[in-house]
Parts: C-alpha cells; structure tokens; sequence
C-alpha cells in the first residue's frame, strides 16, 4: 500500500468516490505547491496529511475567486457565492460539489477546519479592497482581518486541542513576519499589477517615491527602505518560532520548517535588497533541501498521532 492510500485510510477517507476527490486535490496542490505538498507528506502523521491537503485546495480555490478574471463586484459576487455555497455544505455535512467535498469530511474529523474556513471566507472581501496602506496600523489591521484568519485555516488543525488563545497569538506574531516578508518580496510582481503593499509611510521615512520603485532604481534610499522592511519581517518571524513549542509534538516539524523557510527567503533576499524592484528570491534549492532533511529527522522521531 502507497504512502497516500495509507494517509486515506489513516484519514478515515473510504469510500470510492471521495478518496477520488482527495485525489484530484492533492493532484492539483502538487502542481502549484509542490513543495507544501512534499512538506505536508514528509512532515506530518499519515493521518494529517488528506486535511491538511484538503485546506490547502480550499484556500487556493478561494484566492483564484478574489484574484481572478473580471471586475472587482464580479469577483465579489462570486466569493459571496462560494462562502454561501461552503457554509451550507458545512451546517449539512455533506455536498455535491466534489471541490468541496473533502473540506466537508476533513471539518467532520477536525471541526476547527470548517471553524476556521467560515471565520476566513467572512474577511476575505478585505483583499478586494485592498488599495495601499498609508500607515503601519493600517498594515497591521490587514493582518488582523485577512493574513491572519488565512493562515488559521491550516494553522488551527496543527494547533492544540482546546484552548487555542496562546497558539493563535503565536500565529499573528509569524504571519506579521510573513505577510511583510510576501509584500517586500512580491514588490515587482505587485508594481507590474498596479498595486503596492509596503505602506506609504516608510516610503516617506526613507524619501523613496512610487515611481523610483515602478522604475526599478536601486538607489541606496530604495536599498534601505527594503533592508528595512527585512528586518521588521524577520523580527517578527524569529519571535515567531514560538509557535513550534506550542503545538503538539507530531505537527512541530512541519511548523518549524513553515518558519525557517521564511527566515531562509529573508537571508537570501538580505544579499541585495535594492533587487527585489526588478525580481523576487527565494531561499535555493540545496539550503531548502537541508531544512527539509532537518525537519524530516525530526518528523520520524516524533511521535505519531
């Protein structure tokens, strides 16, 4: 029996027809996540595996309908359906729709997953109105109304039982680290979309124009204003490590490679700042590869749910 027909089977996923719906979804998490998914296979219980796969389409599934084709009402009328047609689905248990289908099992097995969906889908409209910060408390009310109830999705299944208070703050800590850490690094695909997430303020700080950015000049004042938005990303997510202890032992791994990955994206683009106008980095192949082993070495000795 395959490593995957195990993770069903440890599931609780039997029947035909919706171990074929894990399937295609895992499938199409692989395609566009490969390395979450190969994380998600080597890091957690077999057991994990199907649900964590399962929110993970949804949240992709979700972000095609608030980042694609058509105007900004269009898309919102759309995300309304599909928040519609995903609570009904969750108060019923079950649903025709097969995208939707493991998600609705998966909440069956770990109800703070449809929890954690339904609080997400009722803030993501936020993303929509997205139009620039002009502050850092504007920055951080976006955190608050839409990263954090996003990374929670997934977050809250790998969390504690119970109580989830300490946890989620050590989970707002991380994604301020993140969250920061994506706007810096998406500078030049944001710009190239018309849209710019480091908040006005800092661009005033460092008397760095809009238009020095749009241009992609790595003057030394556009050097300092990334370094620093580094260093704030990376503050955030070193004092978000303390998430790993917070969670149960069989799910640290994989929140502990969740974090150093971040850290290893914001060495890597520590090396020329100023460059992150014309492109984006991440941590390489062989550096990405070591953590892995590490947290692999990790993940078999922990112990199994």
């Amino acid at each position: 029996m395959g490593g995957w027909e195990r993770a069903l089977r440890a599931a609780g996923v039997r029947e035909a027809g919706l171990r074929a719906d894990y399937g295609r979804q895992r499938a199409e998490v692989a395609q566009y996540r490969r390395e979450a998914e190969l994380a998600t296979r080597l890091l957690l219980p077999p057991g994990m595996v199907p649900h964590v796969i399962a929110a993970t389409a949804f949240m992709h599934r979700t972000d095609l309908l608030l980042d694609g084709e058509g105007s900004v009402a269009e898309r919102r009328d759309a995300a309304a359906r599909w928040a519609a047609e995903t609570a009904e689905a969750l108060a019923a248990g079950r649903t025709g729709n097969a995208a939707l289908r493991p998600l609705v099992h998966s909440a069956g097995v770990h109800p703070v997953l449809g929890q954690r969906a339904l609080e997400f889908l009722g803030r993501a409209a936020a993303d929509l109105d997205f139009a620039g910060f002009e502050t850092e408390a504007d920055y951080q009310r976006y955190v608050d109304e839409y990263s954090l109830p996003a990374v929670m999705v997934i977050a809250g299944m790998l969390g504690p039982a119970g109580d989830q208070a300490e946890y989620r703050a050590a989970c707002r800590t991380f994604i301020d680290g993140s969250q920061r850490l994506d706007f810096a690094n998406d500078l030049a695909e944001d710009l190239a979309g018309g849209r710019l997430a480091i908040p006005q303020s800092y661009l005033t700080e460092h008397q760095v124009s809009r238009e020095d950015l749009e241009r992609s000049r790595e003057l030394p004042a556009v050097r300092a204003l990334l370094a620093d938005q580094l260093d704030r990303a990376a503050r955030s997510l070193d004092a978000g490590r303390a998430v790993v202890g917070l969670a149960p032992a069989a799910h640290r791994p994989m929140l502990r490679c969740m974090v150093e990955l971040e850290l290893l994206t914001v060495r890597a683009a520590r090396v020329d700042p100023a460059a992150l106008v014309r492109r984006s980095v991440g941590p390489g192949k062989p550096a990405a590869l070591r953590l892995l082993g590490r947290c692999y070495l990790q993940a078999r000795r922990a112990p199994q749910e």
